[in-house]
């Protein structure tokens, strides 16, 4: 089993805490670019990851919430993914792990920022819920304090851990 962190950067402005929208009711949809270990065959299409989808893992008692059948070699590989519990704040300049895989014959090489992600106004509180990174930034007006807030220079890395 191999260990991945999928970690974000970004330049904040009058916003913090951005984080993906993803709970049991709204679960955000991780999007990659995979590739077999075994075959080095990159899959054609993107997936989508649920964390709180299971799926069973044949031949095992186990469960993941991603499971894959390679078209090419036919090996069946794994992966579970879990939320670190870090959001990116204003004052992160490094980047900081937002997902934790736990992958078993995947490598994952490109992960694509599509679904809702939200964040808090830094002086105000406000709450924005519906943000889209997919283009790598956002731009808003935070109406409590008529200021600009925004989200650009997003930057995601998929490393081992």
């Amino acid at each position: 089993m191999v260990k991945f962190l999928l970690k974000v950067t970004a330049e904040l402005e009058n916003v913090t805490d951005l984080q993906p929208v993803d709970t049991p009711e709204h679960p955000f949809e991780y999007t990659f670019q995979i590739q077999c270990t075994k075959c080095r065959m990159t899959h054609d299409k993107e997936i989508s990851i649920n964390r709180f989808e299971k799926h069973e893992i044949s031949g095992s008692r186990g469960e993941a919430s991603f499971v894959f059948r390679c078209k090419e070699c036919k090996h069946e590989h794994s992966a579970s993914v879990i939320r670190t519990g870090q959001n990116f704040t204003i004052d992160d300049s490094k980047p900081v792990p937002i997902l934790e895989i736990d992958a078993r014959g995947i490598d994952f090489l490109q992960f694509f920022a599509y679904g809702e992600f939200q964040a808090v106004g830094t002086e105000s509180n406000t709450k924005f819920n519906d943000i889209d990174l997919s283009e790598g930034e956002w731009y808003d007006v935070d109406e409590k304090t008529n200021e600009e807030v925004s989200i650009i220079d997003v930057k995601w890395d998929i490393s081992r851990s």
